[in-house]
């Protein structure tokens, strides 16, 4: 493990920045580590060169997900606008953006992968939002589910917290390229040294731009998860359920629900 939550490193003669979420076993999405991907996107926005970011988990799984100690009602404000404006920075950013997906890719780590404009993933990956489990929601998953999975699809995911397997994944037609029995990272280099290296750096960028402005899921990004927040802090921070979930899964109980 790093001495920081998240280590960034250029490859392929500076046109791929690889973002590693460095905290095995869970790379769990803290404060922290959020606010240092933010940073380390920031840091290499402007260069020329660069054609794709990869997003991966350091260890056996990409992420499970925003820490749950950090949804108490005390932390959960700062946390979630901290988090969706990472979401928002990433889903933006100029250049094309891959997730890299090994183990679980859950919660937090999910809606991660969901800004991303390519997925990879090994065969044992698994997706999805637990959050319902927990008596709350997760929010980007309400504001863009349908826009990136279809409804049908992200609402059983919403609703139930049940998870997408790889294959799953790929017959929705989620993936860049079939699922991986080999080195993950090679081959999503290997499709990118055939679909995008090639190409001009400055023709990716604008492409980038003209095709996420032109789908709305910036848009979205804007109203839709602003909504999807303002209704989490204000009602299910003061609900009793909501709360419940998070403390009950923190002292390794079963919830006890009032339905309220």
């Amino acid at each position: 493990m790093s001495e920081r939550p998240v280590t960034a490193s250029l490859l392929e003669d500076g046109t791929v920045l690889r973002l590693v979420l460095d905290e095995p076993p869970g790379n769990v999405l803290t404060m922290a580590m959020v606010a240092e991907l933010g940073e380390a996107l920031e840091a290499h926005r402007g260069h020329q060169s660069l054609r794709l970011v990869l997003l991966r988990g350091a260890g056996r799984h990409f992420s499970f997900g925003a820490s749950v100690e950090e949804h108490r009602r005390e932390m959960a404000p700062d946390m979630l606008r901290g988090f969706h404006r990472l979401l928002r920075e990433l889903a933006a950013y100029p250049v094309p953006t891959a997730a890299l997906v090994e183990g679980s890719c859950l919660g937090g780590g999910f809606e991660l992968a969901l800004c991303c404009h390519f997925l990879f993933a090994a065969e044992g990956a698994r997706f999805g939002c637990p959050e319902i489990k927990l008596g709350v929601y997760p929010p980007l998953l309400a504001a863009v589910g349908s826009q990136r999975l279809g409804s049908l699809v992200a609402e059983r995911l919403l609703l139930t917290g049940e998870t997408l397997d790889a294959a799953a994944a790929e017959r929705l037609g989620f993936l860049a390229a079939p699922v991986a029995d080999a080195d993950l990272e090679e081959v999503a280099l290997a499709w990118y040294r055939k679909r995008l290296r090639p190409l001009s750096a400055f023709a990716l960028r604008q492409g980038t731009r003209a095709v996420r402005s032109a789908s709305g899921f910036l848009a979205t990004l804007e109203s839709s998860l602003e909504a999807a927040e303002q209704q989490y802090l204000g009602e299910v921070l003061a609900s009793h359920d909501g709360n419940e979930g998070i403390e009950a899964f923190l002292e390794k109980r079963p919830p006890v629900w009032s339905d309220s």
